[in-house]
């Protein structure tokens, strides 16, 4: 997009190439900041934070949305083991001032570079020094800048849950990265974390969001407290936890503190530890977690069906398909008679074309040409789907994971261009919206 480095130089900005270097540098390992769901509108100042999302999201015209990536401080006093910022790495350091992080994001916001912050640091002095300067920087950029953009806030552990709160109150978004997904490993690779200095403030930020929006409700109060909500981030094959323990830790993330999403991140090996791996868990793997996370929050299905006997998630296929093919005694379903429940079941109809289906059959009885216009994934339903009773799939199982495959692997192959798989408004939105 653009060379913070060489702005930072030719704008004469206060601060300095170097530090903007290290501390953007630092924050690009972090990803659960990809989108806000923010509806703050822009009151007399500058910006507003729009439902569609920012940071590196696609909207469905292809359009891309941006915002700053930034750490106040990259000079930990904790020593996790997988982080390139951890107290024992032979890094450079750097630590911004609030009106440092300020200006820069004003000043990129008004040369149309970012809609938004997503502001991070490494613990510095202690948690409560830190967080104090990050509520401070969010309360300066509402207050005194004026800025209404899309602000995503990392919280600090261990902080006290008055500065918590504080913060809430004007960051979009929240986020206390889980990490992995069991204590021991939490312990011996983050030994000054714990769960619950993690689960604590995200259990304390689920409910004052919950008393704060019945009070609105009542006409008692006013403003904004996390409109978009809180996430949260686990590294994926650093520690030995299978699929069904990640997965499991998510669906009562997902119930018990009301996320808006979990995030994966298959880990890299940028740092040397011998209690770490020489290599993550790769892409793949990255991937059918984000569609099993899918499958658990817009589909009904719950982590003791999309995970097998290994509980591992099928490399081979896609988590839906691979539940299809473990229960073809379900198969096939009637189009114009599946209640919806069950259209969400099929591979290759996703959330959209499975409601758009329920209400075509109000009107008329669909046939697979109709299905053809809905560019339902006909590859993929035909081998579980019948039309009017007309059935043309694959008549054994076997030919059907056969069939499976070689689409996956031909599909595979397609979606390594990415502009082409943008090509379209309605292939964008697939992408989306993560459709099975």
């Amino acid at each position: 997009m653009f060379d913070f480095c060489f702005y930072a130089v030719y704008n004469g900005s206060m601060i300095t190439q170097e530090k903007l270097t290290i501390l953007t540098e630092g924050a690009k390992y972090d990803v659960s900041c990809s989108s806000s769901g923010s509806k703050r509108k822009n009151e007399g100042g500058m910006g507003n934070g729009y439902v569609s999302g920012c940071c590196h999201s696609f909207t469905p015209d292809g359009r891309c949305v941006s915002l700053l990536k930034i750490l106040l401080s990259n000079d930990c006093i904790y020593d996790c083991k997988y982080c390139p910022n951890r107290y024992s790495a032979d890094v450079p350091r750097a630590t911004a001032t609030p009106k440092e992080i300020c200006e820069l994001v004003i000043d990129f916001y008004k040369r149309n570079y970012i809609e938004g912050l997503f502001l991070s640091s490494a613990v510095f002095v202690n948690p409560d020094y830190t967080m104090e300067r990050l509520v401070l920087i969010v309360k300066k950029l509402r207050l005194e800048y004026g800025f209404h953009g899309y602000i995503h806030l990392k919280g600090v552990p261990r902080a006290s849950a008055d500065l918590t709160n504080e913060a809430a109150k004007y960051a979009d978004r929240m986020s206390y990265n889980v990490e992995f997904p069991s204590e021991r490993s939490l312990k011996l690779l983050a030994p000054q974390k714990s769960k619950d200095s993690l689960l604590l403030p995200m259990k304390e930020l689920t409910a004052s969001r919950s008393q704060f929006i019945e009070e609105r409700k009542k006409g008692l109060i006013k403003g904004h407290f996390l409109p978009a909500g809180q996430t949260t981030q686990m590294i994926v094959g650093a520690s030995p936890e299978p699929d069904g323990q990640i997965l499991r830790l998510t669906q009562a993330l997902y119930r018990k503190m009301q996320l808006r999403r979990v995030y994966y991140s298959s880990y890299v090996s940028v740092v040397r530890d011998p209690l770490l791996p020489d290599a993550g868990a790769g892409q793949l793997r990255e991937h059918r977690l984000y569609q099993a996370d899918w499958l658990l929050r817009f589909y009904g299905f719950s982590v003791e069906e999309i995970v097998g006997e290994g509980d591992n998630l099928d490399l081979e296929f896609d988590p839906k398909c691979a539940w299809a093919l473990r229960n073809m005694h379900l198969f096939p379903v009637e189009i114009n008679r599946a209640p919806l429940e069950m259209l969400l079941r099929v591979p290759g109809i996703g959330g959209k074309n499975a409601y758009k289906i329920i209400e075509a059959r109000k009107f008329t009885k669909l046939a697979f040409e109709d299905l053809i216009k809905m560019r339902v994934a006909l590859k993929r339903a035909k081998h579980f789907i019948t039309c009017g009773g007309k059935f043309y799939g694959a008549k054994s199982p076997f030919a059907v994971r056969g069939l499976l495959a070689a689409a996956e692997t031909q599909e595979s192959a397609e979606q390594l261009d990415l502009f082409s798989a943008l090509s379209t408004p309605q292939n964008a939105a697939m992408a989306l919206t993560g459709q099975l």
